[in-house]
């Protein structure tokens, strides 16, 4: 275990080094400068020089990358440019919204996903399977920015059971918190929701061939148990496994539901970074979501190694 555990920690440090090297070429050759976006366009290009000296842009890419590299090995990822605060700050005030839009959205992906995978797998071959197939395949077709449009459009313009767009803090009540990620959380969750219910359907089809199942019957257990019992507890690892998974997708990829609701989360503050050039945040902060959806992933990865049957203690085959 300590040795999986050492090798999975030890593949972190790769990841990381690319992220870095290939988001900091990226955003140093994209077109526009960060001294012109903070002086204006009528600054002279000797205080655009200046600025440029101030802030350490004048210097090669290769000894910009080292030293910011550096930085990040001392636990240091820099200022923003623009708002005098640390990369980390930001971070962490941004974290809260995009963590609580996530949660809510695993929770309907979850409830929706493995209640529609069961039904389709007891259903198998009937029309309530090809139904909820067909749904799945429709959620998993349309982008999230597309049907958070369309949730804005019906539910919150036309019937005005929500609020269009807007965010509220954690301390405000936790209802009126619900209400507000409602729709941005279903647009961002059903596609999820699709994903698990066909990975349940898929596993528990497979279980259901097994000689166990078939002796359960024999012996006279409900079907319903049959299902719940034995079908679905020898299925959850690799349902527990995308679950996981997605939800560190769903973490690290809120920037469009986020743009479309006027959710303040890490998404909104990408999207502003991009837009004024603060190359420090930009840098920071995708490194950090990264490293997020890695150790999510790892533990993810633990937990199925932790639970599978099949393994003992030290990682052998029983």
């Amino acid at each position: 275990m300590k040795r999986y555990l050492f090798h999975r920690l030890l593949a972190l440090l790769p990841v990381l080094l690319v992220v870095s090297v290939v988001v900091f070429c990226l955003i140093h050759l994209a077109p526009g400068d960060p001294a012109l976006v903070i002086l204006g366009n009528d600054a002279s290009p000797q205080d655009v020089a200046a600025m440029r000296q101030q802030m350490g842009l004048d210097r090669p890419m290769l000894v910009q990358f080292v030293s910011w590299f550096g930085d990040i090995l001392t636990g240091n990822l820099g200022h923003s440019l623009f708002l005098d605060t640390s990369v980390m700050t930001l971070f962490l005030q941004h974290l809260t919204p995009t963590l609580a839009l996530a949660l809510y959205a695993q929770a309907i992906a979850l409830v929706l996903g493995l209640t529609g995978g069961v039904l389709s797998a007891w259903q198998h071959g009937s029309l309530t399977d090809r139904a909820i197939r067909m749904l799945a395949t429709f959620g998993m077709s349309v982008p999230g920015f597309l049907l958070g449009l369309f949730l804005i459009f019906f539910f919150a313009v036309q019937l005005r059971w929500f609020p269009v767009v807007g965010y509220r803090s954690s301390n405000d009540a936790f209802w009126l918190n619900v209400w507000y990620l409602t729709l941005p959380a279903i647009a961002l969750g059903l596609r999820i929701a699709a994903l698990i219910a066909r990975m349940t359907r898929a596993v528990m089809l497979d279980v259901m061939q097994e000689p166990f199942i078939s002796t359960a019957r024999a012996k006279g257990v409900p079907e319903r148990w049959v299902l719940l019992r034995h079908t679905l507890k020898n299925s959850l690892i690799p349902i527990l496994t995308i679950c996981g998974e997605s939800f560190a997708s769903l973490v690290t990829g809120t920037i469009v539901i986020e743009s479309v609701f006027g959710i303040p989360g890490i998404g909104s503050l990408i999207v502003d970074s991009i837009e004024r050039r603060d190359v420090t945040v930009i840098q920071g902060v995708v490194l950090l979501l990264t490293v997020c959806y890695v150790l999510i992933n790892l533990a993810v990865d633990l937990l199925s190694y932790l639970a599978d049957p099949r393994l003992s203690v030290d990682g052998g085959e029983k």
